[in-house]
């Protein structure tokens, strides 16, 4: 009984502790419309199923998805000891939300709806943006990495490159006008290049 009441009681603490921050952060008129539309939801949800009891326990959640949504390095000491940053338990959550939709009966489907529904609403155009712009950012770094070719260096005199001879030293003479590319070989033993304007 005494193990029952400091869980309700620290269970209670977290909801405060994440209500009171998303009340800070959206202020209080926003964060009433969220907690408003979940349990509006829920509500409908519970005429639609009447032999299903209904609860906030998936309301509250959306709570919590919510402030790891906003504050995902948010630390919280599991069982006072283990350290958790908030949104791996969010990830654990969607998770179970996920196979119970998908494995469970149509009347759990329904509380998950209209437990998430609020926070799709909230943070769906968020989630949406984050997807496109991750899916840019992406293809940005395949097109660079198949688009960068790569340097190579050929002797001008003999013809052999740093793809065949991956071990020698090409270098360029400052002497040749061009830009002229040579092995070690023919480095010091090749007739200048030099263009019209010099000669």
């Amino acid at each position: 009984m005494e193990c029952g009441l400091i869980c309700l009681l620290f269970f209670w603490y977290l909801f405060y502790l994440m209500g009171t921050a998303l009340e800070q952060s959206w202020g209080v008129f926003r964060y009433n419309v969220y907690l408003l539309l979940g349990y509006a939801a829920t509500v409908a949800v519970a005429f639609v199923t009447p032999n299903f009891p209904a609860t906030n326990g998936y309301l509250q959640a959306s709570v919590f998805l919510a402030f790891a949504f906003l504050y995902p390095n948010f630390v919280l000491s599991l069982f006072f000891i283990l350290p958790v940053r908030i949104k791996w338990l969010a990830m654990l959550t969607w998770i179970g939300y996920f196979l119970t939709f998908v494995f469970g009966d149509w009347t759990e489907r329904l509380i998950i709806t209209a437990a998430v529904g609020n926070f799709l609403l909230f943070f769906g155009r968020d989630i949406i943006h984050g997807m496109k712009s991750g899916h840019r950012r992406m293809s940005f770094q395949a097109k660079q990495a198949g688009g960068r070719k790569k340097i190579v260096h050929r002797c001008a005199i003999c013809g052999i490159s740093s793809e065949t001879h991956p071990g020698f030293d090409f270098r360029y003479c400052s002497k040749c006008d061009g830009n002229l590319c040579y092995c070690p070989d023919h480095l010091r033993n090749h007739e200048h290049v030099v263009g019209e304007a010099e000669e």
